[in-house]
Formats: C-alpha cells, structure tokens, sequence
C-alpha cells in the first residue's frame, strides 16, 4: 500500500486541539477556488497518490480545500516560525517560485498506535477550543495575512472564524520572491465570494517591499476594492503612472498612498476615461491626503503640479531626495494645496529661499518641515518660515549650511511652540544660536548638533538649564567636555545623550 501523506494535518501542534475530524467539508464552489490557488504556482503540481484504503477515504483524499495557500505567501524554502507580524512559515523544502500546497484531510480513523496517542493526548489539552468566538477572532486580529492563511487550514472552526469578514479589512505581504500578482489575485477572488466581483470590506492593502508586484496586481485591487482607503506599495519599482491612475479613479475613497521607491511613477492623476466621465470640478474629490513619493527620482515640477491640481486635500507631502523639484514647482504646490500641515523637501538640492518664501504661504497650518541638505537655504529662508509659520512643531535644517544664528534667533523668538530641531552640519551655529533657543523654546525635547563645529559645552548649559524637558540630545562630533554632558545629564534627567566623547559613559 502506498503512503497516503506525509503529514496527518496542518495543525502540527497540540495546543490546536485539531482531531482530523474537525477539517472543513468543501461545498460546491470549492473545485473553483482550490483550482485557482493550483493555477497561482509557476509549475504543474504532481498529481495526487491514489489512497488504496476504503471509499470513504478515497473521497477524503480527493478533498482541496477552499483557502488560499499559504505558499501564495511564502517565498520558497522558507524554513520555520520567525517571531513578528511580517514573517513566514514553511514547512516543507520545495523548488520553483510558489508553490500552493493543498493538502488532503487525513483519514477519520487514525490507527497508528503513536497517532492515536497524539489524538487522545490533543482532547485531553485542547483548552483552546474552549476559548469563544470573538475571542478566537480577536486573536486572529494580529496576525499577518499569511498566518492568517494557515490558521484557516487548521479545522472547520478556525476555517470560519479566520474568514470571518472582519479580520479582512487588511492584506499585508511582504517578500522580494513572492508572486504578489496572483496571490492577490487569489484572496481578492476569495474574498468576492458573498459580494461578486467586489470586496467591500477591504480597506488597507500594504505590500511594500514585494519586488515582483506589477501593473496587473495593482489593477486588481483597483477592480475588485472600491473601497480602499489605504495603499501602501514603497519599493515596488516595477509599477508604472499607468497602474496607480487605476487605483486612483477606481478607488474614490483612497486617502494614504506610499509610492516611496517607486522610480517609475511621476505623476498622480486620474485615467482618460475618468476625467471624460466626471466633471472637471472632480480633481477637488479625489480624496487622497497622505502621499509618500520619497525617491521618486523622475518627478518634476510639472508632474507636481498635476499632483497638486488633481489633490488639493493633501495634508502629508513627502518628496525627500525627489532631486528634479524645483521653487517653481513648489509655487505650483501652494497654488492648489493650502492644508498642508506636514511637508519634506530633504534633499532637494534645487529648493532655495524662493522655495521657502512659498512654503511659507501655509502659515499657521504647517507644523512640521524637513529642508535637510538644501544647500542653497539660508538665514533669508528660515526668516520666512519663522515669520509667518509660527505653530511649527518640527523643523529638519541639518545640513543647510548657510544658516547662520540670525536665522536662530528669528526661529526661537517667531516658533515658541518648536518641539524637535535639527541644526547638525550647520557650521555658522554657536552658542549664541543656543542661547535664543533655550530662553525662548521652554517646550524643546529633541535637539540635533551633530557636527556643529562652534558649539561648546557653555551652550549646552544654558540650554540643559531652560529646557528641562529634553529628551534627546545629539552632540556628537562637537567639542563638549564631560563636565558639560554632565551637566545636562543632571538637570535633564531623562535626556538620552548621542555623543562621542569616550571619558562620558
């Protein structure tokens, strides 16, 4: 007689308290669905060993089980449970790029002498299975979606507890193996089942850092989840305008969107068909408010000037190292989105004080802004922003070396309220700059001098003497004795110190 399987169950734990019996029947719709997670691998699967023993076990074996394999998930000869909500688990050693492992439920009756006593061993320890519904679901809650995939192989119960539709408000995978594509394509298909063609509880799909996603993938969360809120795809190179101008007029409810990485994307918009079909007053709907475009490195001002007529809610701009943007297209950028509140240029080596004298039309709205490595902003730059922007939490000018301790003196007197600063590799800054800042920012908690060359241990002190609430401390690469660091560490006793001075510990 042949082997019948290698494994009696999914659940190799004991603590489960999955008896064999307990594994879901399939209904009609299972043969479609069980198909679709065969057909998501890129190899043909090997067919199925006949099991010789009785009917009844021939029809258990013939058994495919309606979840979407885990291996949709799983990168290839994975090995183990790794701690974390982003990790995954594999238990077998396989060769190809997915593989979608359907197992058939095992026999009713378990006659092995050893399996017999696992089974009476699993009843006797089984306390999980007394634990109620909404508990079982909370605890599924945390988990990440390939996890959850597995659970749902466990037995009946936690088959209908893990698609319970609450628990599918977010996909989350990650993976530089995975065929993002066709995994979506199967759990979207999945999840369409009581709504067809349309998964109405989905909200919030992140798959950042999966290599191989594609245009194709990102078109079927665009068809099948109209109403997402959240997508987050930073690091996925390979999707192109094309892609995310689906997502966008597919998917009118959208507000957060993380293209971080994306080389290939410059431009936020809607489709053709979208824009002849709405009315051109629609570019005010599109309901997008957070957009991380780090890295973008093909932006330019007239793709930011799209962005800006099509998204005039946005509350969150990101264009760090976006190396093409110019003042003109942050004059584009105050034109349409006046409720910015956060705002990051770093490493926009174009953006100069024009650029600043616009950033500061936002006034009172913005509360935090990065300009780190702006070479070309100076103390005429920081007066604007300090002038008119006088709510601002959070500042980020390392780097600016024009800044000088005038333009010091008019942020401390102008932004009282100024909670985070970083001035490191500001050359120009002394402890006069310091002195302004700790007579008139009482509020400061976190404060980089990194690499400030004119700072000595008496600016330190003037500041650890004002500012009792400071928590960091950046001074490394300074000339500040230990007395000094000392000092600071006495009168600001939960300040974490960064330095360099080895006689301080």
């Amino acid at each position: 007689m042949e082997s019948v399987t290698t494994e009696v169950c999914s659940c190799k734990s004991v603590a489960t308290g999955c008896t064999g019996d307990q594994h879901p029947t399939v209904g009609k719709g299972s043969s479609s669905i069980s198909s679709d997670v065969s057909s998501s691998t890129d190899h043909t699967p090997t067919k199925a060993q006949k099991n010789a023993a009785t009917s009844e076990d021939s029809d258990l074996s013939m058994r495919t089980l309606s979840t979407p394999s885990p291996a949709l998930i799983f990168p290839p000869n994975t090995q183990g449970f790794q701690n974390g909500r982003g990790s995954s688990t594999s238990s077998s050693s396989v060769t190809g790029e997915t593989v979608a492992m359907v197992h058939s439920p095992p026999p009713t009756r378990l006659t092995h002498p050893l399996i017999r006593l696992a089974s009476k061993h699993q009843k006797e320890q089984a306390n999980i299975d007394r634990l109620p519904d909404h508990s079982m679901i909370q605890i599924f809650s945390f988990l990440p979606t390939n996890q959850l995939c597995r659970c749902a192989r466990v037995c009946r119960r936690w088959y209908n507890l893990a698609w319970d539709p609450r628990l599918w408000r977010t996909i989350r995978l990650t993976g530089e193996t995975i065929n993002v594509d066709r995994a979506l394509k199967v759990l979207t298909r999945r999840l369409c089942q009581d709504t067809p063609n349309v998964c109405l509880m989905l909200e919030t799909v992140i798959v950042s850092g999966c290599r191989r996603l594609t245009d194709r993938g990102l078109y079927t969360i665009a068809q099948c989840c109209p109403e997402l809120r959240r997508l987050e795809v930073s690091g996925c190179y390979n999707i192109s305008n094309e892609a995310v101008f689906d997502v966008v007029s597919l998917c009118p409810n959208l507000e957060h969107l993380d293209v971080s990485g994306c080389s290939k994307v410059t431009c936020i918009s809607l489709t053709r068909e979208a824009s002849i079909k709405l009315s051109p007053l629609h570019g005010k709907q599109i309901s997008i408010r957070y957009l991380d475009m780090t890295d973008c490195f093909v932006l330019e001002d007239e793709g930011l000037h799209t962005i800006a007529a099509h998204c005039t809610q946005l509350t969150h701009l990101y264009l760090r190292r976006c190396v093409r943007i110019t003042d003109e297209g942050l004059r584009y950028l105050m034109i349409y989105c006046t409720s910015i509140k956060e705002l990051s240029v770093s490493d926009c080596r174009f953006v100069s004080d024009f650029g600043m004298r616009e950033i500061a039309k936002l006034e009172s709205r913005l509360r935090y802004l990065s300009i780190a490595h702006c070479g070309r902003i100076t103390d005429v730059g920081i007066r604007y922003i300090a002038k008119y922007c006088s709510k601002l939490r959070y500042l980020n000018a390392r780097g600016c070396e024009g800044i000088t301790d005038h333009g010091v003196e008019y942020l401390a007197k102008n932004c009282t309220k100024l909670k985070s600063l970083d001035i490191g590799k500001c050359p120009l800054v002394s402890d006069t700059g310091l002195e302004f800042l700790a007579l008139n920012c009482f509020n400061l908690k976190r404060l980089s001098l990194k690499s400030c060359e004119s700072i000595t241990g008496q600016g330190l002190q003037i500041v650890a003497a004002n500012c009792f609430d400071l928590q960091m401390l950046n001074v490394q690469d300074c000339d500040v004795s230990v007395d000094a660091l000392r000092f600071v560490k006495r009168h600001c006793k939960r300040c974490i110190i960064e330095h360099t001075n080895p006689a301080f510990f």
